[in-house]
């Protein structure tokens, strides 16, 4: 399966929209500059499209096995996964001292970008690794960051994330899996996970499980659970591998997508024996899980996108090559030929909106990961500022792009007509793939849930309001011009609708079961918004870059003819263009919604609770 990426959109959303230039110059990524990181993300690209690639078809065809208690992968994800970890991208944007690369996260979203849309399902043991990885190196002991964190970062073994069991799902609070102190400081674990990716696997010797578990008379629900890490295998205190630790696969899932990705059970002490770390306090479990259920929420809103963009780039090339019916200029003539279907309206209509929705979710994603080095590499009122950004946008990520990701890659699949619907091209699977993101890590629903609970209060609402208040000065810089005036309008009643919905709720008695009700549209609203503004903003930079294009060639933008020569020519020119158009695009389909979304909150709709089902 081929995989291609807009890389010139990448680069400039990173360094000629975003600040990295100015980001690399902080002390903390001292050992990075521009070309290095280019030269990164060139690498990146080239194990995504050269290795990880080709073995998403067949990882999709052949999936996994479970054979005597032994789960074996896709036999080509070998050498794929070997090179993402002696290549250090597991831990890439995690700290030297345990053999991370210290790439700031904006550099590493980029690079998880290519290697989700490239192989969705092998990605996926990188997300949870580095996740548990850093678990451990926050919470954990000296000991156990001596015997677990290096191992992690580096990929020689793996690790995972162990919270939904059979009885409780979402509600992680009732989780019976119990953990019972010994003499020597560890705790005997017993239970049953389920839902575990990579849970187990033949691509490592060991899996490093992070799982929650309640102690003797530990409080009811999610205040009563604690962190524990259980490897498959003990470890000796010189870091090799001990006797097997009372772990096992009791089985794994056969699932809609991501078949090249084991979805496991995973049993605990069945035979008495398995012995965990505690990690952190106790009965503090969740509140620890939560770092890196974060951390994966983004990385699970990328996928989305991820996908996406790699269906898009596919249903772009077969439009290209696909001869089908006249040109809509010739519809009259029965001799004309017949032309690519890029070239009829409703398909280029579907690419486009595809595109453009790529681009915001890409805007979205990366600014997020921008706040996140910037809380780094802060200090004071500043970290907290930017560490606020990141947790209002954390669910708008995962749920707004995997929402809006599938749809496109149901888009792209729309494409390629019949043809879509079948195995010989590679669009229905990228739709199978692209499904579980607005599931795991959170349903979307919980994501919004969390948004309209907590994230809108973050620092007495002032998160909120800042952001809100950036993309408002976006309006007032767009207010006059000829170009992006109109759909910075749009922008500016949107953000008015926001306004009207959130300070109108507050003088309703029913009031909370409205916001509960309508959570997932308000983080609709919110992502639309935010999405906007982003396209906006890079429309205004991009025109800008145009502009200096047409006077180096002496083209007028109002000569057309000329002007569409220098675009024909001219793939950067061509580039800025389509930047501009994107962001109208953008406006004019989207941003409406968000007035449309919020009819229903104002006028208070109950129907959902005064049906009868």
């Amino acid at each position: 399966m081929d995989y291609n990426v807009d890389l010139r959109d990448v680069k400039f959303q990173l360094f000629e929209w975003l600040p990295t230039d100015k980001l690399l110059e902080a002390e903390r990524f001292a050992d990075w500059d521009r070309e290095s990181v280019e030269m990164v993300v060139a690498e990146a690209l080239k194990i995504a499209q050269e290795e990880l690639a080709p073995s998403n078809e067949e990882g999709d065809r052949t999936g996994c096995d479970l054979d005597d208690g032994r789960v074996t992968v896709p036999e080509p994800f070998g050498p794929g996964y070997r090179t993402l970890a002696e290549g250090g991208w597991i831990g890439c944007v995690n700290s030297p001292d345990f053999g991370g690369l210290g790439l700031p996260h904006v550099v590493g979203t980029v690079t998880a970008e290519l290697f989700s849309g490239a192989n969705l399902s092998i990605s996926l043991v990188m997300l949870l690794t580095r996740g548990a990885a850093e678990l451990i190196e926050d919470f954990g002991t000296d000991e156990m960051r001596g015997l677990f964190c290096e191992k992690l970062y580096s990929g020689q073994w793996t690790g995972t994330m162990c919270l939904t069991e059979p009885s409780a799902g979402s509600d992680v609070g009732a989780s019976v899996t119990s953990a019972v102190e010994q003499e020597s400081g560890r705790y005997l674990i017993s239970g049953e996970k389920i839902f575990i990716t990579f849970g187990d696997h033949d691509l490592t010797d060991n899996v490093v499980h992070t799982v929650l578990a309640r102690l003797p008379d530990a409080p009811a629900g999610t205040k009563g659970l604690s962190l524990f890490v259980v490897p498959k295998f003990r470890v000796n205190p010189d870091g090799s591998l001990g006797e097997p630790n009372d772990v096992v696969c009791g089985g794994i899932e056969h699932k809609m997508g991501i078949h090249g990705s084991p979805t496991c059970s995973i049993l605990f002490g069945q035979k008495g024996d398995c012995e965990g770390f505690l990690l952190g306090e106790k009965n503090k479990g969740m509140k620890l899980m939560f770092q890196m259920m974060n951390s994966a929420r983004l990385e699970v809103g990328l996928q989305g996108a991820a996908v996406a963009g790699a269906a898009h780039q596919a249903a772009l090339a077969f439009a290209k090559e696909r001869l089908q019916s006249r040109s809509w200029t010739k519809m009259a003539d029965p001799e004309a030929p017949p032309v690519a279907i890029v070239e009829h309206p409703d398909v280029r209509r579907m690419l486009w909106t595809s595109d453009s929705y790529i681009q915001a979710m890409r805007a979205l994603l990366l600014q997020s990961a921008y706040y996140i080095d910037m809380a780094q590499v802060s200090e004071g009122e500043d970290k907290e500022r930017y560490q606020s950004y990141v947790e209002v946008l954390t669910p708008i990520c995962k749920a707004w792009a995997s929402d809006w990701g599938f749809r496109v890659t149901e888009w792209c699949l729309q494409v390629f007509g019949g043809y879509g619907y079948t195995k010989d091209y590679p669009a229905e699977q990228y739709l199978r793939d692209a499904k579980i993101a607005s599931i795991y890590e959170g349903t979307n629903g919980i994501q919004a849930l969390d948004l309209v609970g907590r994230k809108m209060r973050l620092r007495d609402g002032d998160a909120v309001r800042e952001l809100l208040g950036l993309a408002g000065a976006t309006v007032k810089k767009l207010a006059d011009d000829p170009e992006l005036g109109e759909v910075g309008a749009l922008l500016g009643k949107a953000l008015g609708e926001i306004g009207e919905v959130t300070t109108g709720l507050g003088k309703r008695p029913d009031a909370i079961l409205v916001m509960l009700l309508n959570a997932v549209p308000f983080l609709d609203m919110m992502g639309n918004t935010l999405a906007a503004h982003f396209l906006l903003e890079q429309a205004f930079i991009a025109r800008s870059q145009l502009q200096a294009i047409l006077e180096e060639r002496g083209v007028s933008a109002e000569d057309d003819e000329a002007y569409r020569e220098l675009l024909a020519a001219d793939s950067d020119a061509a580039f800025y263009h389509n930047k501009v158009q994107a962001a109208i695009h953008f406006g004019y389909r989207v941003l409406p919604k968000v007035d449309a979304l919020a009819v229903a909150i104002k006028a208070g709709d109950l129907a959902p609770m005064k049906a009868v089902m």
